[in-house]
């Protein structure tokens, strides 16, 4: 069976917890991680270069603020110097950062848009009982994609300020469909899943 025939709603919770393992890698295991993404097609590197080089600036300060903002022992005796706990924490908050990223663009490669929100629809529907209402959560994620897609890179606000509205006639058709007795199963064992990394 192809992850392709799977419901969106497992294919989305599955994505979502190795959102979550990923905050667990460290040393080895993240380095072999990261360096498995070049297996990956190119079509998913290239979204993920795209989405690297919007948050570069994200990935500098991460590195300036553990680099420098760790005690520890200096990386060289002087002013200025960072420490080597610092070095290695932001090595692994970076490392996993880059890893999320890569995760992003291979689900976004792989997952349509009608997909992505019949999923999410699906994952939502028991949290009716909560007061949460799961087709206006949809609706509201589906503005937020186009909207990202529709804004320009600025180079000032007045560019924000000029941005296009979003179209807002535009209709995506979702494939409610109902879970298969093997998705339940799936589904279960993802809260399993979930269980044992926040608790480990």
């Amino acid at each position: 069976m192809t992850l392709s025939a799977l419901h969106p709603a497992v294919r989305l919770a599955g994505w979502l917890l190795v959102l979550l393992a990923i905050q667990r890698l460290a040393g080895l295991p993240l380095f072999v991680a990261l360096a498995a993404t070049a297996l990956l097609g190119r079509a998913i590197l290239a979204r993920a270069a795209r989405l690297i080089r919007r948050t570069r600036w994200l990935l500098l300060s991460l590195l300036i603020v553990f680099a420098w903002g760790v005690a520890g022992d200096p990386l060289w005796q002087g002013f200025g110097a960072p420490t080597r706990e610092g070095l290695e924490e932001a090595a692994t908050q970076v490392g996993r950062l880059l890893l999320v990223l890569v995760a992003v663009a291979a689900f976004l490669e792989t997952m349509p848009l009608g997909s992505l929100l019949s999923g999410t629809r699906r994952l939502l529907l028991p949290l009716r009982r909560a007061g949460i209402d799961a087709d206006r959560g949809v609706i509201r994620l589906m503005l937020v994609l186009r909207y990202a897609e529709a804004l320009p890179r600025p180079r000032d606000w007045r560019t924000l300020l000029a941005a296009p509205a979003v179209p807002v006639s535009e209709s995506v058709e979702l494939d409610d469909a109902p879970l298969a007795p093997l998705d339940r199963v799936l589904l279960l064992a993802g809260v399993a899943a979930f269980a044992a990394i926040i608790l480990v």
